[in-house]
């Protein structure tokens, strides 16, 4: 039988782009656990795309039965309405996050996924503390660098100057 999981993640960026940060929460039976981490320069987008794939990373069972709660419509649409199947047979041409996509597409068919989205900031308790947990961490001073972005930004400007 297949192990049941609820996950709530969210993320946040200061300025998007700007300090940033991600939230989650696992939970199944009588377990519970929070991750969240903070990054240097990030954007909104990237950290709420970060948290599902750290969440999904966590899980050492395979094959888990997870429902996932995000109120990111870029994430949850991605994938429930199949724009990533189409990105990824266009290889993600003019798309953003790149790498963040493959590397979910790496973790994705570990499980068996259904994503809810919610409405953010509506007193959802476990929403409401995934955003705390994002702004929280995006607010520390011991930061991560968000090497994909910034190896974009620093290509962009190439191609610019």
């Amino acid at each position: 039988m297949a192990v049941k999981i609820t996950i709530y993640t969210d993320g946040s960026a200061l300025g998007n782009p700007g300090k940033g940060g991600y939230g989650v929460v696992l939970q199944s039976g009588q377990h519970y656990k929070e991750l969240s981490a903070g990054y240097r320069l990030t954007t909104n987008n990237r950290m709420e795309l970060l948290a599902v794939i750290v969440a999904l990373e966590t899980i050492k069972a395979e094959h888990a039965d997870i429902t996932l709660y995000s109120d990111s419509r870029y994430v949850v649409d991605a994938i429930e309405k199949g724009w990533l199947i189409s990105w990824q047979r266009t290889n993600f041409k003019n798309k953003k996050n790149i790498d963040l996509w493959k590397r979910f597409l790496s973790v994705y068919p570990r499980h068996d996924i259904r994503f809810v989205w919610v409405k953010g900031h509506a007193s959802i308790p476990l929403n409401e503390r995934c955003d705390f947990l994002a702004t929280q961490a995006a607010a520390r001073t011991d930061l991560l660098i968000d090497e994909g972005y910034e190896a974009a930004i620093s290509e962009e400007n190439a191609l610019t100057e």
